[in-house]
């Protein structure tokens, strides 16, 4: 990772997440802890030594967008740079075909897996997701297991945070209307 420059809280539909940013990438996003005091001491344990700090308007920028999101937007988010420097070629790829899909749709940790290659690969998938430093601009919440299951979720409130994440999406699971849709 190159160096952090400092680190912010921001409120959104959730909570309070946390965003870490270098001069020209994010180092890192998360997802709301319990409470914005739970959300700032798990930033301070990931950036030790960074300031919490206002943050640049092209932070800000990206803050916004997060928020617009969580409440329901439908932004990719795939323009917003990530300092990948120390992630796992592996956790990269997963990255990238996770940040591909597009909010209100899902995939499965087998389908992930299927696009890098590796049919075999899901539990590795799993395990990148289960690693991700830039949630929800890597949504893994849009990866669930087989048969359209939540699967895992390591942000605060596990597998319900992610079906909530998924809701304000108005996901779609494979071709079957969103739970919104109105029947065609």
């Amino acid at each position: 990772m190159t160096a952090a420059q400092g680190w912010a809280l921001f409120d959104t539909a959730l909570g309070a997440c946390g965003i870490c940013w270098g001069a020209q990438a994010l180092c890192g996003v998360q997802l709301p802890e319990p409470g914005p005091q739970g959300s700032r001491l798990r930033m301070q344990r990931r950036f030790p030594g960074v300031a919490e700090l206002a943050p640049p308007p092209w932070v800000a920028s990206v803050q916004a967008r997060v928020q617009a999101l969580l409440d329901g937007g439908a932004d990719s988010l795939l323009d917003v740079p990530l300092d990948m420097a120390g992630v796992p070629p592996f956790h990269q790829r997963v990255y990238a075909v996770a940040r591909a899909i597009t909010p209100g749709r899902t995939m499965t940790y087998g389908e992930v897996a299927a696009a890098l290659g590796d049919s075999g690969a899901a539990r590795a998938v799993g395990q990148a997701l289960g690693h991700n430093p830039f949630a929800p601009i890597v949504p893994c919440h849009r990866v669930l297991a087989a048969g359209t299951r939540g699967g895992g979720f390591s942000a605060a409130g596990g597998v319900d945070t992610k079906l909530r994440m998924l809701l304000m999406e108005g996901a779609r699971f494979g071709r079957e209307p969103g739970l919104f849709d109105k029947p065609g």
